[in-house]
């Protein structure tokens, strides 16, 4: 660290602001901001980071800029300008690619109401943006299934009506318009539709659903009952969208909910903006981390980038917890019970779905970034020194201790590498010794690893609680690699996490993906094993059998079963089926003992 620099440490002040660093070409790479500026600037500088990114970061610092504020919420709002401005590397941004859809009542005579992705500073009015350019479609769908706006680009002024120079069109004629080009209709009559069609756009249907009730009752009144109905149709469509909307207590109005999940790479970003009982606009940002930014952290920036974007009047904001900032002017609340807390959990939901289904797609499109990104969250939520991508599973397998086996299976980035799987047959345990074989397996298995000079796993997985995962452990300690391979224990009955020398397990969430790759691994070990442990035993029940015919050894044994496969295809084969595998003297003493063997069987039934 230069003299500068640490000059400029000593001297920071203890107030809010913004503090920028600088690397050695004058280039800002990093924007943050603190409550306190001296003590948030020279933690940088005083601890070690685990995370890589930020030792170099810290590395490249050569200057540091600070912008002294009033408050803390200044200084968010400062530091999302700045980054903006200058993109710095180091920071996590919102990026869209796209500019989102609006609503636009055209500042004119008869107003048309249209769709649109740009904004003209001409008096026009705007609602939106919306998120998904279906919703805004729907909600132009509703207006003509229920209103007469026109579609025309005709200019309306009074005196061009007056004239005549208008004809009315097709619009017309389907009954999609009332024809104020000629007069047919009062530009009073039109703007009360403009009106209803506003407060629809904010979230507000009574003064809609007045409107269409009164024009029906005045059509059912002068016995126009076939406008009457068409009238009635409308107001049906009206309150069927208004009641796929309304997913919210109408005692909630006027809000902005704000949610967040994350992952080690990841954070998602859900908002909800409701009004009068119904959410009127969702949107869900997935943000890229650069450092080791918290939760609290992004959501603070999030929430200054969202505001913006997506201009709200909303007077108070629910979160599923405290942030470290103030809104003037807003309230903001961390909703405990009741209504307002299950809409904090619906938008976080909704930010998990998001995460979902980027996944999967990711999953598709780029697996590499998939893999990785799974590996970085197993050694976080396992607190793994390295990233787990070489993982071996092992289990036993036996039945009142006959025919023990042992089975080990390798996963590389959380899949099965099959044509690494091994068997073992326990050689040194005598009964049903879970502990015992799992000792033997485990020490025979790295014995012969470091001898040839192959890589050891980053992670063993031990199917079984602290009994199997200690026995494991006494064969890496006698091998002098403890150290150096991490291990852990999974119990079956409640997914139980051991490790060695900790008697507290740990329980992860059961949908956390690093749960779901251990019990694959245990899953995958156990049914090889048990394969394994099949064959084993049904081999073992062949060579009794025939072990006991006088003049049948193990070699006349292998090549029987070489060639049948099963001791029921031996037992009906032919004097010369079995004549061509083991002679014709060894033929006949099958023969003659299988027929003996059936005849006293037949002679015990009877």
């Amino acid at each position: 660290m230069n003299q500068s620099l640490q000059l400029k440490l000593q001297t920071l002040p203890n107030k809010p602001g913004v503090y920028q660093y600088l690397d050695k070409t004058g280039k800002v790479i990093y924007v943050g901001k603190a409550k306190n500026l001296k003590k948030r600037v020279n933690s940088y500088f005083n601890k070690t980071h685990e995370i890589a990114r930020t030792r170099m970061l810290v590395k490249r610092i050569e200057d540091i800029r600070v912008i002294v504020v009033n408050t803390e919420f200044d200084a968010l709002l400062l530091e999302n300008n700045l980054i903006k401005k200058y993109q710095p590397r180091y920071n996590v941004m919102l990026k869209d690619d796209k500019s989102y859809p609006w609503i636009c009542i055209k500042k004119e005579r008869f107003p048309r109401i249209i769709y649109t992705r740009t904004i003209i500073r001409d008096g026009s009015e705007y609602f939106g943006p919306y998120a998904s350019p279906k919703i805004a479609k729907i909600l132009l769908s509703l207006f003509r299934e229920i209103y007469f706006f026109r579609t025309c680009h005709y200019d309306l002024s009074e005196g061009k009506i007056q004239e005549g120079k208008y004809k009315v069109c097709l619009e017309y004629h389907l009954d999609n318009c009332l024809g104020p080009c000629e007069a047919l209709q009062t530009e009073a009559d039109y703007m009360s539709m403009i009106e209803n069609a506003r407060q629809i756009l904010k979230g507000n249907f009574q003064e809609a659903k007045y409107y269409l009730k009164e024009k029906m009752l005045g059509f059912a009144k002068d016995l126009d009952f076939e406008r009457a109905q068409k009238i009635k149709e409308k107001l049906e469509a009206l309150e069927k969208y208004q009641a796929k909307s309304q997913v919210v207590h109408p005692s909630i109005t006027n809000v902005d909910v704000y949610s967040i999940i994350s992952d080690e790479s990841y954070a998602y970003v859900n908002f909800f903006n409701i009004v009068n009982g119904a959410i009127i606009r969702s949107h869900t940002s997935e943000i890229k981390k650069k450092l080791d930014e918290s939760n609290a952290d992004i959501l603070e920036e999030a929430i200054i980038e969202l505001r913006e974007r997506f201009p709200s009047t909303a007077k108070e904001i629910y979160l599923p917890f405290e942030v470290d900032f103030e809104i003037p002017q807003t309230k903001i609340s961390v909703p405990l019970i009741g209504d307002k807390k299950r809409i904090v959990e619906l938008s976080e939901r909704n930010a998990k779905y998001y995460r979902i289904e980027k996944l999967k797609q990711t999953k598709i499109v780029d697996p590499e970034r998939h893999t990785k990104r799974i590996m970085g969250q197993m050694k976080k939520d396992l607190h793994l020194p390295q990233e787990p991508y070489h993982i071996e599973g092992f289990d036993n397998s036996n039945i009142q201790g006959t025919s023990p086996a042992s089975s080990c299976v390798v996963f590389r980035g959380g899949k099965p590498s099959k044509r690494e799987y091994r068997k073992f047959n326990v050689k040194s345990v005598e009964g049903p010794n879970d502990f015992a074989s799992m000792e033997e397996v485990v020490y025979r298995r790295y014995k012969r690893m470091l001898d040839e000079g192959e890589t050891l796993p980053q992670l063993i997985v031990i199917d079984g609680g602290k009994g199997q995962l200690s026995s494991a452990v006494k064969s890496l300690d006698r091998l002098g690699i403890r150290g150096q391979v991490s291990i852990l224990g999974i119990a079956k009955r409640l997914e139980e996490i051991f490790f060695p020398d900790d008697s507290i397990p740990l329980y992860l969430d059961k949908s956390s993906e690093t749960l779901k790759v251990l019990q694959h691994v245990r899953n995958e070990s156990h049914r090889f094993g048990l394969a394994h442990h099949r064959t084993r035993r049904s081999n073992s029940g062949f060579k009794s059998e025939l072990e006991e015919i006088p003049g049948v050894g193990a070699k006349t044994i292998q090549n029987l079963l070489k060639k049948f496969k099963s001791i029921k295809r031996i037992k009906a084969a032919s004097l010369e089926e079995l004549e061509s595998v083991v002679g014709l003297h060894r033929a006949e003493k099958l023969l003659k003992y299988f027929e003996e063997n059936e005849r006293g069987i037949d002679a015990s039934k009877n």
